[in-house]
């Protein structure tokens, strides 16, 4: 059972961080410039995914707080991760003049993927000891974490949409039309 709890676990961190399960065409659209490659590894940790405190624990204050990264992907997720954010790459045909806006988009998918699997792999580890009413409140946790992380991996393609050439940004509606598709 937890096997396959963490198995959902990975696909759903990869679909939310990195658009790992959208189907794209092979083709890359050309570019003004030409495509530079992603690095090979991220030049600095993306900030942690915001987990709410439990109910019960008393609130710190926000000084005496370390900032902290994210846990590291396991070694199958970062894999995963990287050869979508190499895709897209070469999909969107990124310049060097994009390269600050995609590396910052790059490494929120990074964050973000590594933020997620952390909190399956916690529910995973808890799941058989979880009260029904525990089980409710770490996927509300889970769902909540979600959607901030979305939401910082659309504010940072934003930013990148907003410097894409006309014809990198109809090629970025095409690819990311897919995603609003419901399954088949």
């Amino acid at each position: 059972m937890i096997a396959r709890l963490l198995a959902a676990a990975l696909l759903a961190s990869l679909g939310s961080a990195a658009w790992a399960q959208t189907t794209v065409p092979a083709t890359p659209v050309p570019a003004p410039g030409p495509p530079i490659q992603a690095p090979a590894a991220p030049a600095a940790p993306a900030a942690p995914a915001p987990v709410p405190p439990a109910a019960a624990a008393p609130a710190a204050p926000a000084a005496a707080e370390p900032a902290t990264a994210p846990p590291p992907m396991s070694k199958a997720t970062q894999a995963e991760v990287e050869k979508r954010i190499k895709a897209l790459q070469t999909q969107l045909g990124i310049t060097a003049e994009q390269m600050p806006l995609w590396d910052a988009f790059a490494q929120s998918m990074r964050g973000s993927s590594a933020a997620t699997e952390a909190l399956f792999e916690r529910r995973a580890r808890a799941a058989a000891t979880m009260s029904a009413v525990d089980n409710m409140r770490s996927y509300a946790d889970i769902a909540r974490a979600y959607a901030d992380t979305m939401d910082r991996l659309a504010t940072d393609f934003a930013s990148l949409y907003a410097g894409l050439s006309d014809l990198q940004r109809r090629a970025a509606d095409r690819l990311f039309h897919g995603q609003a598709a419901p399954p088949k």
